[in-house]
Protein backbone atom coordinates (compact mmCIF):
# COMPACT_ATOMS: atom_id res chain seq x y z
CA UNK A 1 0.00 0.00 0.00
CA UNK A 2 2.88 2.26 0.70
CA UNK A 3 4.15 1.38 -2.82
CA UNK A 4 1.08 2.18 -4.19
CA UNK A 5 0.90 5.46 -2.48
CA UNK A 6 3.89 6.88 -3.40
CA UNK A 7 2.84 5.99 -7.48
CA UNK A 8 -0.70 7.87 -6.78
CA UNK A 9 1.37 11.10 -5.63
CA UNK A 10 4.10 11.01 -8.58
CA UNK A 11 1.53 10.38 -11.31
CA UNK A 12 -1.74 12.29 -10.07
CA UNK A 13 -3.69 9.37 -9.54
CA UNK A 14 -7.43 10.15 -8.84
CA UNK A 15 -8.59 7.01 -6.88
CA UNK A 16 -11.92 6.92 -5.18
CA UNK A 17 -12.64 2.94 -3.65
CA UNK A 18 -16.37 2.51 -2.06
CA UNK A 19 -16.78 0.32 0.85
CA UNK A 20 -20.33 -1.01 1.31
CA UNK A 21 -21.79 -3.94 3.27
CA UNK A 22 -24.18 -4.43 5.77
CA UNK A 23 -23.69 -3.47 9.42
CA UNK A 24 -20.82 -5.45 11.44
CA UNK A 25 -19.92 -6.52 7.85
CA UNK A 26 -16.09 -5.24 8.46
CA UNK A 27 -16.00 -2.35 6.10
CA UNK A 28 -14.73 0.29 8.98
CA UNK A 29 -11.83 -2.65 10.24
CA UNK A 30 -10.38 -3.01 6.30
CA UNK A 31 -10.56 1.25 5.55
CA UNK A 32 -8.19 1.41 9.17
CA UNK A 33 -5.97 -1.27 7.96
CA UNK A 34 -5.25 0.35 4.97
CA UNK A 35 -5.40 3.88 6.35
CA UNK A 36 -2.83 3.56 9.12
CA UNK A 37 0.09 3.25 6.78
CA UNK A 38 -0.93 5.82 4.38
CA UNK A 39 0.23 9.41 4.65
CA UNK A 40 -3.06 10.91 5.64
CA UNK A 41 -2.43 13.79 2.62
CA UNK A 42 -2.64 11.18 0.65
CA UNK A 43 -4.64 8.77 2.13
CA UNK A 44 -8.24 10.30 3.37
CA UNK A 45 -11.41 8.55 4.79
CA UNK A 46 -14.86 9.97 3.87
CA UNK A 47 -17.62 9.18 6.57
CA UNK A 48 -20.51 11.56 6.21
CA UNK A 49 -23.07 12.06 8.86
CA UNK A 50 -26.76 12.13 8.39
CA UNK A 51 -27.44 14.88 5.69
CA UNK A 52 -28.26 18.35 6.89
CA UNK A 53 -31.76 20.38 5.63
CA UNK A 54 -29.47 22.24 3.32
CA UNK A 55 -28.03 18.92 2.08
CA UNK A 56 -31.36 17.21 1.70
CA UNK A 57 -32.55 19.74 -0.65
CA UNK A 58 -29.66 19.45 -2.76
CA UNK A 59 -28.84 17.31 -6.13
CA UNK A 60 -28.26 14.30 -4.58
CA UNK A 61 -24.55 13.25 -5.41
CA UNK A 62 -23.14 16.91 -4.28
CA UNK A 63 -22.22 16.37 -0.96
CA UNK A 64 -20.53 13.22 -1.83
CA UNK A 65 -19.10 15.18 -5.24
CA UNK A 66 -17.29 17.20 -3.16
CA UNK A 67 -15.63 14.98 -1.11
CA UNK A 68 -14.06 13.12 -4.47
CA UNK A 69 -10.05 13.12 -4.72
CA UNK A 70 -7.77 15.48 -6.25
CA UNK A 71 -4.97 14.52 -8.15
CA UNK A 72 -2.19 12.23 -6.69
CA UNK A 73 -4.78 11.78 -3.66
CA UNK A 74 -6.86 8.40 -2.68
CA UNK A 75 -10.29 8.51 -1.03
CA UNK A 76 -11.63 5.88 1.29
CA UNK A 77 -15.18 6.11 1.46
CA UNK A 78 -17.14 4.35 4.37
CA UNK A 79 -20.07 4.15 2.77
CA UNK A 80 -20.99 6.59 -0.08
CA UNK A 81 -23.97 7.50 -2.24
CA UNK A 82 -25.57 3.74 -2.42
CA UNK A 83 -26.95 4.79 1.60
CA UNK A 84 -29.82 5.46 -1.35
CA UNK A 85 -30.26 1.79 -2.49
CA UNK A 86 -29.73 0.98 0.97
CA UNK A 87 -30.68 2.34 4.19
CA UNK A 88 -32.69 5.01 2.64
CA UNK A 89 -34.86 3.10 0.91
CA UNK A 90 -35.45 0.30 3.93
CA UNK A 91 -36.07 2.63 6.24
CA UNK A 92 -38.33 5.10 4.20
CA UNK A 93 -36.12 7.82 4.37
CA UNK A 94 -36.56 8.40 0.67
CA UNK A 95 -39.02 8.22 -1.49
CA UNK A 96 -39.90 6.10 -4.06
CA UNK A 97 -39.45 8.25 -7.11
CA UNK A 98 -35.88 9.34 -5.63
CA UNK A 99 -35.35 5.85 -5.28
CA UNK A 100 -35.99 4.55 -8.95
CA UNK A 101 -33.98 8.00 -9.92
CA UNK A 102 -31.05 7.09 -8.19
CA UNK A 103 -31.35 3.99 -9.60
CA UNK A 104 -31.40 5.38 -12.96
CA UNK A 105 -28.73 8.15 -12.77
CA UNK A 106 -26.15 6.50 -10.51
CA UNK A 107 -24.45 4.20 -13.48
CA UNK A 108 -24.17 7.80 -15.42
CA UNK A 109 -22.94 9.54 -12.59
CA UNK A 110 -19.93 7.05 -11.74
CA UNK A 111 -19.24 7.06 -15.81
CA UNK A 112 -18.84 10.55 -15.66
CA UNK A 113 -16.33 9.91 -12.75
CA UNK A 114 -14.34 7.43 -14.35
CA UNK A 115 -14.64 9.69 -17.83
CA UNK A 116 -12.73 12.22 -15.82
CA UNK A 117 -9.71 10.42 -14.88
CA UNK A 118 -10.92 8.92 -11.40
CA UNK A 119 -9.84 5.17 -10.76
CA UNK A 120 -13.69 4.13 -8.81
CA UNK A 121 -13.57 0.80 -7.06
CA UNK A 122 -16.51 -0.78 -5.42
CA UNK A 123 -16.46 -3.25 -2.52
CA UNK A 124 -19.42 -5.02 -1.05
CA UNK A 125 -18.62 -7.21 1.90
CA UNK A 126 -20.78 -10.19 2.60
CA UNK A 127 -21.22 -11.41 5.93
CA UNK A 128 -23.66 -14.24 6.85
CA UNK A 129 -26.74 -13.66 9.83
CA UNK A 130 -24.98 -15.93 11.68
CA UNK A 131 -21.96 -14.04 11.73
CA UNK A 132 -23.88 -10.62 12.01
CA UNK A 133 -25.53 -11.86 14.93
CA UNK A 134 -22.48 -13.21 16.59
CA UNK A 135 -20.39 -9.45 15.94
CA UNK A 136 -23.59 -7.66 17.43
CA UNK A 137 -23.76 -9.78 20.66
CA UNK A 138 -20.12 -9.74 21.14
CA UNK A 139 -20.59 -5.73 20.65
CA UNK A 140 -23.27 -5.73 23.49
CA UNK A 141 -21.47 -7.83 25.43
CA UNK A 142 -18.18 -5.45 25.50
CA UNK A 143 -18.54 -2.12 27.39
CA UNK A 144 -15.98 -0.57 25.02
CA UNK A 145 -17.57 -1.39 21.61
CA UNK A 146 -21.17 -0.99 22.86
CA UNK A 147 -20.84 2.71 21.37
CA UNK A 148 -20.90 0.57 17.93
CA UNK A 149 -24.21 -0.49 18.58
CA UNK A 150 -26.99 1.95 17.27
CA UNK A 151 -31.33 1.42 17.46
CA UNK A 152 -30.78 1.76 13.52
CA UNK A 153 -27.92 -1.50 13.74
CA UNK A 154 -31.39 -3.45 15.30
CA UNK A 155 -34.03 -2.09 13.24
CA UNK A 156 -31.49 -3.42 10.44
CA UNK A 157 -31.01 -6.30 12.15
CA UNK A 158 -35.04 -7.41 12.05
CA UNK A 159 -34.96 -6.31 8.64
CA UNK A 160 -32.54 -8.38 6.98
CA UNK A 161 -34.46 -9.70 4.46
CA UNK A 162 -35.39 -6.04 3.06
CA UNK A 163 -31.49 -5.44 3.32
CA UNK A 164 -30.57 -8.49 1.31
CA UNK A 165 -33.58 -7.42 -1.40
CA UNK A 166 -32.83 -4.03 -1.49
CA UNK A 167 -28.85 -5.09 -2.24
CA UNK A 168 -29.99 -7.51 -5.26
CA UNK A 169 -32.00 -4.47 -7.42
CA UNK A 170 -28.54 -2.51 -6.18
CA UNK A 171 -26.64 -5.01 -7.90
CA UNK A 172 -29.09 -5.37 -10.97
CA UNK A 173 -28.61 -2.11 -11.71
CA UNK A 174 -25.48 -0.92 -10.89
CA UNK A 175 -23.30 -3.27 -10.86
CA UNK A 176 -21.75 -3.01 -14.91
CA UNK A 177 -19.00 -3.63 -16.90
CA UNK A 178 -17.71 -0.21 -16.49
CA UNK A 179 -18.34 0.05 -12.61
CA UNK A 180 -18.42 -3.22 -11.54
CA UNK A 181 -19.18 -4.24 -7.53
CA UNK A 182 -16.38 -6.68 -5.96
CA UNK A 183 -17.90 -9.42 -3.39
CA UNK A 184 -15.39 -9.92 -0.57
CA UNK A 185 -16.68 -12.91 1.91
CA UNK A 186 -16.40 -11.18 5.09
CA UNK A 187 -17.20 -13.87 7.52
CA UNK A 188 -13.96 -13.94 8.82
CA UNK A 189 -12.56 -10.33 9.28
CA UNK A 190 -8.25 -11.15 8.64
CA UNK A 191 -9.34 -13.19 5.47
CA UNK A 192 -11.62 -10.46 4.28
CA UNK A 193 -8.96 -7.75 4.96
CA UNK A 194 -6.21 -9.78 3.24
CA UNK A 195 -8.11 -10.51 0.03
CA UNK A 196 -9.79 -6.98 -0.25
CA UNK A 197 -6.12 -5.44 -0.04
CA UNK A 198 -4.36 -7.94 -2.00
CA UNK A 199 -7.36 -7.28 -4.93
CA UNK A 200 -7.09 -3.14 -5.05
CA UNK A 201 -3.12 -3.45 -5.13
CA UNK A 202 -4.36 -6.00 -8.32
CA UNK A 203 -6.40 -3.10 -9.94
CA UNK A 204 -3.67 -0.30 -9.95
CA UNK A 205 -0.90 -0.88 -11.82
CA UNK A 206 2.09 0.83 -10.08
CA UNK A 207 6.04 0.84 -9.98
CA UNK A 208 7.78 0.29 -6.75
CA UNK A 209 8.57 4.54 -6.44
CA UNK A 210 9.74 4.32 -2.96
CA UNK A 211 12.50 6.77 -1.82
CA UNK A 212 16.11 5.57 -0.37
CA UNK A 213 17.10 5.80 3.28
CA UNK A 214 18.09 9.71 3.79
CA UNK A 215 20.93 10.63 5.98
CA UNK A 216 19.98 13.24 8.87
CA UNK A 217 22.23 16.15 9.35
CA UNK A 218 24.79 16.70 12.44
CA UNK A 219 22.73 19.07 14.90
CA UNK A 220 24.50 22.51 14.68
CA UNK A 221 26.07 23.32 17.81
CA UNK A 222 25.20 27.30 19.49
CA UNK A 223 27.57 27.87 22.81
CA UNK A 224 25.95 31.44 23.00
CA UNK A 225 22.14 29.03 23.44
CA UNK A 226 21.66 28.43 27.34
CA UNK A 227 18.75 26.53 27.92
CA UNK A 228 16.57 27.20 30.93
CA UNK A 229 16.55 25.09 33.47
CA UNK A 230 14.42 22.12 33.22
CA UNK A 231 12.59 22.83 36.63
CA UNK A 232 10.67 25.43 34.98
CA UNK A 233 8.69 22.97 32.50
CA UNK A 234 5.24 21.93 33.98
CA UNK A 235 5.68 18.25 33.56
CA UNK A 236 2.45 15.31 33.80
CA UNK A 237 2.77 13.55 36.41
CA UNK A 238 4.65 10.39 35.77
CA UNK A 239 2.07 7.46 36.53
CA UNK A 240 3.67 5.20 34.34
CA UNK A 241 7.92 5.46 33.86
CA UNK A 242 9.24 8.93 34.95
CA UNK A 243 9.91 11.87 34.15
CA UNK A 244 13.29 13.46 32.59
CA UNK A 245 15.87 15.17 35.01
CA UNK A 246 18.91 15.91 33.00
CA UNK A 247 18.78 19.38 31.70
CA UNK A 248 19.61 18.27 28.50
CA UNK A 249 16.61 16.44 27.63
CA UNK A 250 13.60 18.32 26.14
Amino acid sequence: MVKLQYWVKEKGLKVCIIFEGRDAAGKGGVIKTIAQVMNPRVARIVALPAPTEKEKNQWYFQRYANQLPSSGEIVLFDRSWYNRAGVERVMGFCTDEEYWEFLRTCPEFENMLIRSGIVLIKYWFSISDKEQKRRFEARNEDPMKRWKLSPMDLEARSRWVDYSRAKDIMFDYTDTDDSPWYVVNADVKRHARLNCIHHLLSKIEYEDLTPDPIEFPTIKKDPSYKRPPISNQRWVEAKFGSNPIDDKRS
